[in-house]
C-alpha cells in the first residue's frame, strides 16, 4: 500500500445522549464531534473522507420537518469550522480538490459536499438510492437531508460496488476485500454494513500511524469497538440493521483484539477528537 499523510478535521459537533450510542452509557447529553479527514496523496493531491457538518446543514434544517433533525441533535458549528474553510487555511482550495470519498449519506457527513464542486465523489450506490428515494420525514428520521445532495451528484459519483475488489492486509483479518478506489493499493474502501445502506469505511496506509481504518459510524467511539459495546436496539433500528450493525462491530473487537496497534478512527469519537486538538 502506498503511504498517504492525514489531517483530522473537527468539523462542529452535536449533543445527545450517550446511552444512545453506546448500550451501557449515561442518559445525559454528551457532545459528539463530527470528525472529517483530509487526506494527502502523493500524486492525487489533497482528497476528502467525509465533509462533516457546514452551513448548508443549519439551511436545510430550517423547514419542518426537516428542522426535527436538530432538535434532536442539536449542532455547535463555529465560523471557519467546516471543512471547506478549514482546507483552505491550510493552502487546498476546495475548488481544486478532486476527490471526494463519502462513508455513507447521513446529513452530518455529507453536508458539505457542495463546496467541493470538482471533485469526483467515491460512494455506494446502494447509499445513494436509499437516501434519494428517501422521503422529508422518512428521511430525516433516518438522518438523510435529500437537499445536502448536489443536483450534478450521480454526473460526479464513482461506486464503490463497481470499483475493482482487491485482498486486504492479513493484519486486517477478520476483514478480507476492499474496493481499490485509485487503482494504485492506497485507498481501500471496506464495506460495514448495518449502520444504514451504504455504509463503507476506508483503509488507508498512514505515513504517521501505520495501518489506519477509518471506520466511519460502524461505532461513535473507540470505547465501543473495545468493549464490543453497541448502542442499543433503539438506535439501530431507527437508523439501519440492528443485526449486521452488531456483527460489524463485533468484527472490528476481533481486529483490535488481534492488532491492537492498529489504528482505528470513529468519526464521532471524542478520543480521536481530542489527539487532534478538538475536544
Amino acid at each position: 500500500m502506498r503511504e498517504v499523510r492525514t489531517i483530522p478535521l473537527i468539523t462542529g459537533r452535536c449533543r445527545h445522549p450517550q446511552r444512545m450510542t453506546i448500550r451501557n452509557g449515561s442518559w445525559q447529553p454528551a457532545d459528539f464531534p463530527a470528525m472529517a479527514m483530509l487526506i494527502v496523496h502523493p500524486d492525487e493531491g489533497p482528497i476528502l473522507f467525509d465533509t462533516g457538518y457546514d452551513p448548508a446543514f443549519l439551511a436545510a434544517t430550517r423547514p419542518f420537518p426537516e428542522r426535527l433533525y436538530r432538535w434532536a441533535t442539536p449542532i455547535r458549528l463555529e465560523p471557519g469550522q467546516d471543512a471547506a474553510s478549514q482546507c483552505a487555511k491550510r493552502g487546498f482550495d476546495p475548488a481544486g480538490i478532486r476527490r471526494l470519498i463519502l462513508s455513507h449519506f447521513h446529513a452530518d457527513h455529507i453536508a458539505g459536499t457542495h463546496r467541493f464542486a470538482n471533485a469526483r465523489i467515491h460512494c455506494a450506490r446502494s447509499g445513494l438510492e436509499a437516501a434519494s428515494s428517501s422521503g422529508r420525514f422518512s428521511g430525516t428520521r433516518r438522518g438523510i437531508l435529500r437537499g445536502l445532495i448536489p443536483a450534478d451528484f450521480g454526473d460526479r459519483a464513482r461506486f464503490f460496488e463497481d470499483t475493482p475488489t482487491v485482498a486486504l492486509p492479513p493484519d486486517l483479518h477478520p476483514f478480507e476485500h476492499g474496493a481499490d478506489l485509485l487503482g494504485d493499493g492506497s485507498l481501500l474502501a471496506v464495506e460495514l454494513p448495518g449502520h444504514c445502506p451504504g455504509h463503507w469505511g476506508l483503509v488507508l496506509r498512514d505515513k504517521r500511524w501505520g495501518l489506519h481504518f477509518l471506520v466511519a459510524d460502524a461505532a461513535w467511539s473507540l470505547d465501543a469497538i473495545r468493549r464490543n459495546m453497541p448502542p442499543p436496539a433503539m438506535t439501530t433500528a431507527l437508523l439501519g440493521h440492528t443485526g449486521r450493525a452488531r456483527g460489524t462491530l463485533d468484527a472490528l473487537h476481533r481486529l483490535w483484539r488481534r492488532n491492537p496497534e492498529i489504528r482505528l478512527t470513529p468519526c464521532h469519537c471524542a478520543e480521536r477528537a481530542g489527539e487532534a486538538g478538538g475536544a
